[in-house]
């Protein structure tokens, strides 16, 4: 299912943001002042906009109250991000995720709205220390480009139904690997074939991007 996505600020952070975004066949509305990086990432966007973000009616008027969810990467400009962060909540923007520059900043930005608050340079090195102490066997799992692991939301007709019902590797080459319930909190590798699925649960799949994308087109 395609959501609609603003990267506001395309600086190194943003620009691979927005590109993922983008490859992976999500709209993706990219904005920021600098020309240079807009003409960037103006292939690898749905559109992509010179602005000032910290006027409030070119944010309105970009439409961006109708995003699933908005990335403010702006570097060092602590009361730029806050500013945006604020508009982004006062127009009902749902997910909100914002890079912080420090603990102080990160404070700030739940209060005006953020609900999500990034620090790449943290997360990465948090991942990295992880994955020497105790490694995930799928950093080390060597697929083509041709296939991927993904984790989705079940489509309305997977409701209600077990996994031998769905028939997911038969009809569709995929297999669940991996269930996380979110009603009670609770994570299922390898699920029975008589799980029953509901509509609070994430399904991790393992398949053929084209055949993954049939699934999420449903």
């Amino acid at each position: 299912m395609n959501r609609k996505f603003a990267v506001i600020g395309l600086g190194s952070f943003g620009y691979w943001v927005a590109r993922t975004l983008f490859i992976s066949h999500q709209e993706t509305i990219a904005i920021d002042q600098d020309k240079e990086k807009v003409q960037k990432i103006n292939k690898f966007s749905s559109m992509a906009v010179i602005a000032d973000v910290t006027n409030k009616e070119t944010l309105e008027g970009l439409g961006l109250a109708d995003c699933d969810a908005a990335i403010v990467s702006l570097g060092d400009n602590a009361s730029a991000s806050t500013l945006v962060t604020l508009y982004l909540h006062e127009m009902g923007v749902g997910q909100i995720l914002v890079k912080a520059i420090d603990e102080n900043h990160a404070k700030i930005l739940r209060k005006v709205g953020a609900t999500d608050i990034i620090f790449p340079e943290k997360d990465m090195g948090l991942k990295i220390a992880k994955t020497l102490v105790s490694p995930n066997i799928l950093d080390y799992l060597e697929m083509t480009e041709d296939y991927e692991i993904t984790q989705i939301g079940p489509p309305s007709h997977f409701i209600g139904k077990t996994l031998m019902e769905l028939e997911l590797p038969q009809r569709f080459g995929l297999q669940v690997i991996a269930i996380r319930e979110l009603i009670p909190e609770n994570f299922i590798p390898a699920p029975r074939a008589d799980f029953v699925i509901k509509d609070s649960d994430i399904l991790y799949i393992l398949g053929r991007k084209m055949d993954i994308d049939k699934i999420r087109a449903l």
